[in-house]
């Protein structure tokens, strides 16, 4: 993948100054398009295939980390695709970062976050990938950096979000007989108000005790539809409805009117607005995703304000393939609560695999690696297999 990746080499006045004397030298990118093993249908977008953008940082030191910045449905869930945050690493963030400081992170991390604005996505690819190069370097996985983990297992819902009733219940009786899943989250808001709760219902009638289920409404209804859905919702046994409106405002005015959790998603676009949500009594769990948050360290600000506030916690996915999903997994590993378990699921969702030994789902839960940084290593040659046309090379 080193020749694979778009990337830019240069020196830097400030080299020098380096106070660890680890500069970072190159910054490479690619975009790498994987099956997936059905249409994933959300109410914002269907997917059939999902794009990494992987991002490689290599050291003066010869240590190099990866990350990645993944979307749902290109650009039908917000405001970056794979293909803006490989453009705005190439031609913004690697000039920034190239000559800097590679062993402190989060003073590097603030560099970049003062020349650029937005592109949350693409900064926590970057801050993962200098993570991952740092645990690298000191021997230590992620989850050390990040203050040290609790657990080393964590529980992981499936999503199911094939748009068929039928399916659905086929696919989760199969998933509990492989014991890999036990919480299941149903995709809803594309359909019918009516439609939508029926289908939640026959679901959870069919999967009885077996399983909890809960759904992700991705902000499609108003707040009459909210209500009325939250009520029905509590009744068909669900227990917590994921960002059903837009709004933190409206998400206050239905939290706890109803005997299911309200969690919020899509609102929590770091600690700040994490704040004014818990400010409000705006959600009783907070998701928890490291992209939407511009990387891990946000990502960990904004879990202690939920924790301050006493506000539960839940580890989202953007559907991340390997990279992120694990970059995900040490940082939750570390919660000192995660009552509401994590959705961590997305390389499952993907055909092929990209790494050299696959990720350890079983028993309901997947394994944090205990090796440093990430803790896993690419498999090059089904990387440069499944990379989107380009090799091609920009240096300075």
């Amino acid at each position: 993948m080193i020749h694979a990746m778009n990337h830019i080499i240069a020196s830097h006045p400030q080299s020098s100054q380096s106070a660890t004397g680890i500069r970072v030298e190159r910054v490479e990118t690619l975009l790498v398009d994987l099956p997936t093993i059905r249409p994933h249908k959300l109410s914002v977008a269907v997917m059939n295939g999902q794009t990494l953008m992987l991002v490689k940082v290599t050291c003066s030191d010869g240590i190099t980390g990866i990350g990645e910045g993944t979307t749902i449905g290109g650009l039908a869930y917000g405001g970056e695709s794979p293909e803006s945050m490989k453009l705005a690493i190439d031609t913004y963030f690697a000039p920034l970062m190239i000559g800097q400081d590679a062993g402190r992170v989060q003073a590097l991390m603030a560099r970049i976050g003062k020349m650029v604005k937005d592109n949350r996505f693409a900064k926590s690819a970057v801050e993962t990938a200098l993570l991952d190069a740092q645990g690298k370097r000191t021997g230590l996985p992620i989850s050390e950096l990040l203050g040290g983990r609790r657990r080393d297992r964590l529980p992981v819902a499936w999503t199911l979000a094939s748009g068929d009733t039928a399916r659905d219940i086929a696919e989760a009786g199969k998933m509990l007989d492989l014991r890999r899943h036990r919480i299941f989250k149903l995709k809803i808001g594309a359909k019918d108000l009516r439609t939508d709760i029926a289908h939640v219902a026959e679901i959870k009638r069919a999967l009885g005790d077996r399983a909890a289920v809960r759904v992700d409404v991705n902000m499609a209804w108003n707040e009459v539809e909210a209500a009325w859905g939250m009520a029905a919702l509590a009744d068909a046994g669900c227990e917590l409805v994921e960002q059903p409106v837009a709004t933190a405002p409206g998400l206050s005015r239905l939290v706890r009117r109803f005997p299911t959790a309200l969690m919020a998603d899509e609102s929590i676009t770091g600690p700040e607005s994490a704040f004014e949500i818990a400010r409000v009594h705006g959600a009783d769990v907070f998701a928890i995703k490291i992209e939407q948050n511009g990387g891990l360290f946000n990502a960990q600000r904004t879990a202690a304000i939920a924790d301050a506030a006493g506000i539960g916690l839940y580890g989202g996915t953007m559907l991340e393939g390997a990279p992120g999903t694990v970059a995900s997994a040490h940082l939750f590993a570390t919660f000192p609560r995660l009552d509401w378990g994590t959705e961590l699921f997305g390389p499952l969702l993907l055909t092929e695999e990209i790494l050299q030994e696959p990720l350890d789902y079983s028993d309901f839960e997947l394994t944090v690696p205990n090796a440093p940084g990430l803790g896993i290593a690419l498999d090059e040659d089904r990387v440069a297999f499944f990379a989107r046309d380009g090799f091609a090379r920009k240096s300075r």
